[in-house]
């Protein structure tokens, strides 16, 4: 049976809804009850993930401008441009619409069906999203000067924050789908193997796994590995390199992702030791998750048990972060974990918690659950040595 055969059963495609009905409205009331409590007369969205989240209106053209006008009472408004009316009128559950058309200003389509819905009320407006450059902003209140914008970037995120069921088990089936990249990692890397080869097998996997992207995700050895944010190039693995490698998979653009550090042909005793140290440390910190615990605990059992193994003086980066509906450029959602951090962890949260130390690195995927967590990547803990026979 083929690898995706068994990946989507009772899964909805991507040009139509992803969850029910109920799901949407209930989003929508959680989202008006926040547009009540401010004040405001209604809500401007402007980042992709909380347009396809509120509504369902998901299309790879996202970046063309599309907003979404959400009143206090009533129904939501898309405005998008005109090419993208087959997948609105197939995936958002609201079908209310205003299209644009190449060679019309999307802004003043935009601003006119503002003051149509609304006339010179206050609106939130997604000030953070990076759709809403400051010359768009500009523009658009140039354009509605009776209407006042207040910032809500916030509001949407706080809603998202905890994830229901429906879409914890799409990062279920995302889980899997990175356990079938992280397998094909293994199973492929080897002495003489280029990392850009060493990716495209990955990448099959993941789709045939049922990701919508394919990945992978870091991926960078020998000097590269001790630097997190690598991608693949045409360098050739060679024997006693290390490739710093993660695997991110998403299903319905809900994501799931985990790292683990590969060594071509040979891991030395020191080596060998300091991943075990560092999955025992990572064990320790998610031990430490459950409900009602600050998000500062298990950060700092990392941070005091990479300074304490002498491998590393100074722990610079975040310990955990959230992850769930993410479209690119967008690689996380809030909260973040560091020393500073003021928040808890709640059951439904979902976040990727990874440890690093020099070119090492190992993480996973995680949702809390009502005493504790549970892993969404499922691959066994170890150090990967490949291309050993």
């Amino acid at each position: 049976m083929p690898a995706d055969s068994a990946a989507t059963p009772g899964l909805p495609l991507l040009n139509e809804p992803w969850f029910s009905e109920r799901e949407f409205r209930e989003r929508l009331a959680r989202v008006q009850a926040g547009i009540a409590e401010r004040g405001l007369a209604g809500l401007v969205l402007c980042q992709p993930e909380s347009i396809t989240w509120l509504t369902g209106f998901w299309t790879r053209g996202y970046a063309s401008l599309q907003y979404a006008l959400v009143p206090r009472d009533g129904e939501p408004t898309i405005v998008c441009r005109d090419m993208e009316a087959y997948y609105l009128e197939h995936t958002s559950v609201f079908p209310t619409a205003v299209y644009w058309s190449d060679g019309d200003d999307p802004l003043a389509v935009a601003s006119d069906a503002m003051e149509r819905r609304f006339g010179g009320a206050t609106l939130g407006i997604e000030l953070g999203s990076w759709t809403l450059s400051a010359d768009r902003y500009r523009r658009l209140s140039e354009l509605a000067p009776a209407i006042r914008f207040e910032n809500a970037t916030d509001l949407v995120p706080s809603c998202r924050r905890l994830k229901s069921a429906a879409e914890i088990a799409l990062m279920r089936r995302a889980g899997v789908a990175a356990e079938a990249g992280m397998a094909a990692a293994a199973a492929t890397a080897g002495e003489g193997i280029s990392e850009r080869d060493l990716a495209a097998e990955v990448a099959a996997a993941l789709i045939r796994a049922g990701s919508d992207m394919p990945g992978p995700g870091v991926l960078s050895s020998g000097e590269r590995a001790f630097h997190l944010h690598g991608s693949y190039i045409d360098r050739r693995l060679e024997r006693g390199d290390t490739v710093q490698f993660e695997v991110l998979a998403c299903v319905r653009h809900y994501h799931a992702r985990f790292m683990r550090t590969l060594k071509i042909g040979h891991a030395s005793e020191a080596e060998s030791s300091m991943a075990e140290r560092l999955i025992a440390l990572q064990d320790e910190a998610l031990a430490a998750v459950r409900p009602g615990v600050p998000a500062t605990v298990p950060d700092g059992i990392y941070r005091r048990g990479v300074r304490e193994a002498g491998l590393g003086e100074r722990y610079t980066n975040k310990t955990f972060y959230g992850i769930g509906l993410l479209l690119p450029p967008v690689s996380g959602e809030g909260p973040e974990a560091h020393p500073g951090a003021d928040w808890s962890f709640e059951p439904g949260m979902t976040l990727h918690s990874y440890v690093l130390a020099r070119d090492f690195g190992f993480s996973e995927s995680i949702v809390v659950t009502d005493d504790g967590c549970e892993r969404l990547t499922n691959y066994d803990r170890a150090l990967i040595v490949a291309g050993s026979a």
